[in-house]
């Protein structure tokens, strides 16, 4: 590359854990270029993800990068890079005369919307997410491989909001304060209701302070626990914002979830995630791991053949045992005891 540009937009319009997986591509920007003014553009409901992360400098959305001249702090855009690749956004970039416009051989409308191609394939690849999105920077000359554990420092979440008096004090500091989060918005394999159920019956209530967590349209699909777990659990569906979720994720200690976006903001705060997944490739942990120092996944030791393509019921999943979960949640009550 001839010359650094001054600023860049790095693309990642989907999903929260999609966005939270690519931070680390900012922090590693700044690492090598300090003075460059990083863009991050996203759906409107990943901002406050976004602009938590102090290696961003501004948000943009991506409704808005249609239909409105696009400036990156007051400057025209120098460089797109193309993390989650669209045709639409590639040919608006080119429409636009943004002038470096980074993109990967594998989408045929990059060959004609983009003059930095990388060689990268994400179906084949054994890399995490994060790496791959990594890899994305090769023009820049950063051709590292960066480990899991280096990438689990780069996610820089530590622009966040006040929490709220009332979502404050629920947080009780003597007690382990732990998020269940069942659902996944349709978005991936779920471990049971009931097996969450069992998991809320099986963990003291002396020692464990539980909410369940999640959108308020995923709270109908939940009543069944909430009827079976009654006061054992408080329920905070629906209750907040993004901004005061990841707020309140950083006054608890852990979360169990599966592949779910919280499940990556807890991993990144540094929190307890506990992450159930499928052994199926490509959403298998390999790939979709949550990344932090106090991350762990729980996967079955087997290949999956039997529930491949179908997503419900799978009995992968299904069968991660509920007693391990409790096994673990109770080693890590004891080591925030032992730590106090």
């Amino acid at each position: 590359m001839k010359s650094i540009p001054r600023n860049i937009i790095i693309s990642r319009t989907d999903s929260i854990g999609d966005v939270i997986l690519t931070l680390p591509v900012a922090a590693v920007l700044k690492k090598h270029f300090p003075t460059m003014t990083i863009g991050f553009m996203g759906k409107s409901y990943t901002r406050p993800v976004i602009e938590a992360c102090k290696y961003v400098d501004e948000f943009i959305d991506v409704d808005t990068f249609f239909s409105k001249k696009v400036l990156v702090s007051g400057e025209a855009p120098e460089c797109i890079l193309h993390v989650f690749p669209t045709s639409r956004i590639a040919k608006r970039a080119r429409k636009m005369g943004i002038p470096l416009r980074i993109g990967t051989t594998n989408r045929l409308y990059h060959w004609f919307t983009c003059n930095k191609l990388v060689k990268l394939s994400r179906k084949k690849s054994d890399l995490h997410e994060a790496q791959l999105n990594l890899a994305l920077l090769r023009p820049f000359g950063i051709n590292e491989t960066y480990s899991l554990q280096q990438i689990s420092t780069y996610f820089g979440l530590e622009k966040l909001q006040p929490l709220p008096s009332q979502f404050a004090g629920q947080i009780q500091k003597e007690k382990y304060n732990l998020i269940l989060h069942p659902k996944s918005q349709g978005s991936g394999r779920e471990w049971p209701l009931e097996n969450f159920f069992q998991l809320i019956q099986m963990l003291d209530p002396n020692k464990f302070n539980i909410f369940i967590s999640g959108t308020a349209k995923e709270k109908e699909r939940m009543q069944w626990l909430f009827d079976k777990a009654g006061n054992l659990v408080t329920d905070i569906t629906g209750k907040m914002s993004l901004n005061e979720f990841i707020a309140f994720i950083k006054q608890c200690d852990g979360l169990v979830a599966s592949g779910t976006g919280p499940l990556h903001i807890a991993a990144a705060l540094g929190k307890d995630a506990l992450g159930i997944f499928p052994p199926i490739r490509p959403i298998h942990p390999g790939r979709w791991a949550p990344l932090g120092k106090n991350a762990q996944v729980f996967v079955l030791d087997k290949q999956c053949v039997e529930c491949k393509g179908n997503k419900v019921p799978c009995s992968c999943i299904i069968n991660v045992p509920v007693a391990l979960l409790k096994e673990t949640l109770d080693k890590k009550y004891l080591d925030k005891m032992s730590n106090k």
